[in-house]
């Protein structure tokens, strides 16, 4: 067990973070008392009022998330994170609503994943690999940095790229996927992402971000995209109108995971880089619980050392072969591999 610990904490680096504040009232003096600082999934979550004035309170609704709840509730089918609990509280004839913020951790440690090299193809040495996926059994790929941005369409046994594009200088190209023929591409600060014609590559449309901060990965479940913005936050994106309709945050048993990167979905799971890390992880895309996490460190020191080598980037899973396909920032190297649990 204390080597799981180690490793769990070498790959994701662990950061917890405390609940709110209690945000208590200036005019009445009340305040939300909970049992705990913080809650693990399926805790009981105990409410309760501060009232060191003794005023006489005639009622008191708990609410969490906007959904009524009794003062003693089981946190089972919630979002992982940060939640927000509300007491509209009636008192003297009048009535006042107070809020405060529990965060709630996942209930059990991740897994840790082992991987073994099935092939390694050649990949491009100066792609500054932002996005990585299969469409169609054949890879498509999305590269950074200003003035060197671009998209393309690869030949992962060859490394060959068969068709590119070059977004404009002022551009930094980050995560892509395709759904439905089309190709959704970010951009890193723009606060915009671009739609192709997966066939022509031809530009049919682009969108805004909204209430996420920046462009990262990106990956879809064949309805819906998934979009990281370097926080602990997924977005959920709508495509017929691109609104940010919901979020996830992706937390462990210790607290959440920033940096978010490169996203693809495989079988009904999330899996996400972590920026500046050599580990993925397996996200619950209900509630953003991390059940587990894949160790690829050893993979840099299997690729051409040089002064532009960069951190682990890109992910893509082949459905047929029922692999996983990995890379990194301007690395030579496309790694096939398969994964399993540790024992």
């Amino acid at each position: 067990m204390r080597i799981n610990n180690c490793v769990i904490a070498l790959i994701l680096c662990f950061i917890v973070f405390n609940c709110g504040d209690t945000n208590t009232s200036k005019q009445s003096g009340l305040s939300i008392n909970t049992n705990a600082k913080s809650f693990a999934l399926g805790d009981q979550l105990n409410l309760s009022i501060n009232n060191p004035k003794k005023l006489n309170i005639e009622s008191i609704t708990y609410m969490l998330n906007g959904q009524e709840i009794s003062s003693d509730q089981t946190l089972n089918s919630i979002k992982l994170g940060k939640n927000n609990i509300s007491a509209t509280i009636a008192y003297n004839g009048k009535s006042e609503t107070l809020n405060k913020a529990i965060d709630v951790y996942n209930n059990k440690r991740p897994d840790i994943y082992t991987y073994e090299i099935v092939n390694t193809f050649p990949h491009d040495i100066t792609s500054y690999t932002q996005g990585l996926e299969f469409y169609n059994g054949t890879l498509y790929e999305s590269t950074g940095q200003r003035g060197e941005s671009k998209l393309r369409k690869v030949n992962f046994e060859s490394g060959e790229v068969t068709k590119n594009i070059d977004l404009a200088d002022s551009f930094f190209g980050e995560g892509l996927t395709i759904l439905n023929d089309s190709i959704y591409q970010l951009t890193w600060q723009s606060k915009r992402g671009f739609i192709y014609d997966v066939n022509t590559f031809d530009r049919i449309g682009l969108f805004n971000y909204g209430k996420s901060k920046e462009g990262w990965g990106l990956c879809n479940d064949g309805k819906n995209l998934f979009k990281s913005d370097g926080t602990e936050k997924i977005w959920v994106l709508n495509t017929s109108n691109f609104i940010e309709d919901d979020h996830i945050e992706v937390y462990t048993d210790k607290g959440k995971i920033p940096s978010l990167n490169e996203l693809e979905w495989i079988e009904g799971k999330i899996y996400a880089n972590i920026y500046q890390r050599n580990g993925v992880a397996i996200i619950n895309p209900a509630n953003g619980g991390v059940e587990g996490v894949i160790d690829f460190k050893p993979l840099r020191k299997l690729v051409t050392q040089h002064d532009e080598l960069d951190v682990l980037n890109g992910i893509a899973y082949h459905p047929e072969r029922k692999t996983l396909f990995v890379t990194g920032k301007n690395w030579d190297k496309l790694f096939e591999v398969t994964i399993s649990k540790k024992q």
